[in-house]
Order: structure tokens, then C-alpha cells, then sequence
């Protein structure tokens, strides 16, 4: 089965994430945080990493550069998912391996084909 890793510091947008993830039958891993994250990634992988950028202890930009740069060999697709929706933030975010930026709040079947997307060019790679 398929497993997503969710990681942002809010419990509720966890919650909602998780939450629709398993009704559209993903298996889902949660993080309170980057740190947290790097922990979880460094024993097991999951197929997708959703994070936050705006995190304690470590936030999603660094969390995906390590992602890129680490586990480089794993080719895991990082959605970086957020308030911040200006220009630079994108931009910011792609500029550190980011395979997709979209901003909260989001459109659940947005975000579902976006995930659907990335996990088919992973299988193709």
C-alpha cells in the first residue's frame, strides 16, 4: 500500500490531511515537525512527504533539502504545503527540491491528483 508522510506542527491540519488520505485509501505517517520527520525517514520511507514550512526545531524547507540531498536515491517526491503564497515562497520552495508548492487552504481533489501525479512519475522513474 502507499504511504504518505504528513508533517506540520498544527494537530488539526494532521488530522484533516490524515484523514482524507485514508479515505482515498493512502496509508499516512505523521510528524509534528521536521525534526521529527528526519527521524521517522531515517528508518523508514514512505512513498510521499507533505510538509509544512513553518515549523519548530526544523522547517519544511529544510526538511526537503535534506530529503533531496540525503535521500537522493530514493527519488521521494517533498509537496511543500502552506500559508505562505507569495511569489518568493514558491519559488523559495522549489529552489530546495520541492516537487510541488501548494498553498492552504487547498482544494482536497487539488491536492489528491497532485499526489496521484507525483507518485505515477516516481513509479515511472
Amino acid at each position: 500500500m502507499t504511504t504518505v508522510m504528513v508533517v506540520d506542527d498544527s494537530p488539526t491540519m494532521r488530522a484533516m490531511l490524515t484523514d482524507m488520505l485514508q479515505r482515498n485509501g493512502l496509508d499516512v505517517i505523521e510528524a509534528e515537525d521536521g525534526l521529527a520527520a528526519k527521524t521517522m525517514l531515517q528508518s523508514s520511507c514512505p512513498d510521499l512527504v507533505i510538509t509544512d514550512i513553518v515549523m519548530p526545531r526544523m522547517n519544511g524547507y529544510e526538511l526537503c533539502r535534506w530529503v533531496k540531498n540525503d535521500l537522493k536515491d530514493l527519488n521521494l517526491p517533498v509537496i511543500m504545503c502552506s500559508t505562505k503564497g507569495e511569489a518568493f515562497d514558491r519559488h523559495w520552495g522549489m529552489k530546495q527540491g520541492g516537487d510541488a508548492y501548494i498553498t492552504k487552504p487547498f482544494n482536497p481533489s487539488e491536492m489528491l491528483d497532485l499526489i496521484r501525479k507525483l507518485l505515477k512519475t516516481r513509479a515511472e522513474s
